[in-house]
C-alpha cells in the first residue's frame, strides 16, 4: 500500500492547495473545511483513475471509488475503510490492496483467484482465496462490492466480455452462498479493456485474467458517519 499512500498524498496537497488558496477559508471551521477538501480530493482521484481509458476500465473504477463525503463523515468512514484494508491485506495472500477516497480498491490476480481456461468455474484455490475474504466482508456489513471481472487479449473481444462477466457472477455467486448478502453486490465484465500489464507475454497476459473488487460504503454506513460526525 506504500504506492498509494504516495499518491494520496499528492491528491491532498492539490486539494488543500485549491482551498487554502481561497481568502475564504480564513472564516471557516475545520468542518466545512474537511467538506472543501473532500471534494476536492474526490474531483482529482476521479479524473485520475478515469484518464485515458475507453470502455470500462480505470473510468469504470474511477466512477465508483471517485466520490468523497468529505468532512467529519468522510474521516470516519476512510478510517473504518483502512482497518477494512488491512484485514484483507492480511488475510488473502496475492492481494493487492489500495486505499482510494474514501474506498478500497482490492485486486485478485490469477495467484489468488484462478479460473480453468474458458470456464468461469472457480478454482479450489480460488474458493479458498475467497473464503478468506468472507469474514472480513461480514463484519463490516454496510459496504457496497462492485465486482470487476478483466481477461487478456486472447480470443475475440466480445467472447472475452462474456466470459469476463461470467467470472464476475462466479465470484459474487460463491461469496453469496457463504453468507453475504446478495443486495451489497453488482458485478461487471470488462472483458480486455484496462490491461496492467502487456498482452506480448504468458506473465503480462496471467497479470491480466484478474478480478477487482470496489469496497464503498452504502447509505446506512454514510448516515452513521454523519450521526458521529455532528
Amino acid at each position: 500500500m506504500k504506492k498509494f499512500s504516495i499518491y494520496l498524498l499528492g491528491v491532498m496537497m492539490t486539494a488543500g492547495t485549491v482551498f487554502t488558496g481561497c481568502e475564504a477559508a480564513k472564516n471557516t471551521n475545520k468542518t466545512q473545511r474537511g467538506v472543501a477538501i473532500g471534494a476536492a480530493s474526490g474531483a482529482v482521484i476521479g479524473g485520475v483513475l478515469g484518464n485515458n481509458v475507453g470502455k470500462g476500465g480505470k473510468g469504470a473504477m474511477g466512477a465508483v471509488l471517485g466520490g468523497v463525503i468529505g468532512g467529519v463523515a468522510g474521516g470516519v468512514i476512510g478510517n473504518q475503510m483502512d482497518k477494512q484494508a488491512r484485514e484483507i491485506d492480511n488475510a488473502v495472500p496475492g492481494a493487492e490492496v489500495e486505499r482510494i477516497g474514501e474506498g478500497i480498491k482490492l485486486t485478485l490476480k490469477e495467484n489468488a483467484v484462478r479460473f480453468d481456461t474458458n470456464k468461469s468455474t472457480l478454482t479450489s484455490t480460488a474458493q479458498q482465496n475467497l473464503d478468506k475474504l468472507v469474514p472480513v466482508f461480514k463484519e463490516y456489513p454496510n459496504t457496497n462490492i462492485q465486482i470487476f471481472g478483466y481477461t487478456d487479449s486472447t480470443g475475440a473481444a466480445e467472447y472475452n466480455l462474456t466470459l469476463s462477466d461470467q467470472r464476475a457472477a462466479s465470484v459474487r455467486n460463491y461469496l453469496v452462498n457463504k453468507g453475504i448478502a446478495s443486495s451489497r453486490f453488482t458485478t461487471e465484465g470488462m472483458g480486455i479493456a484496462d490491461p496492467i500489464a502487456t498482452n506480448e507475454t504468458a506473465e503480462g497476459r496471467s497479470q491480466n485474467r484478474r478480478v477487482e473488487f470496489a469496497i464503498t460504503a452504502n447509505q446506512q454506513m454514510i448516515e452513521d458517519a454523519q450521526r458521529e460526525g455532528n
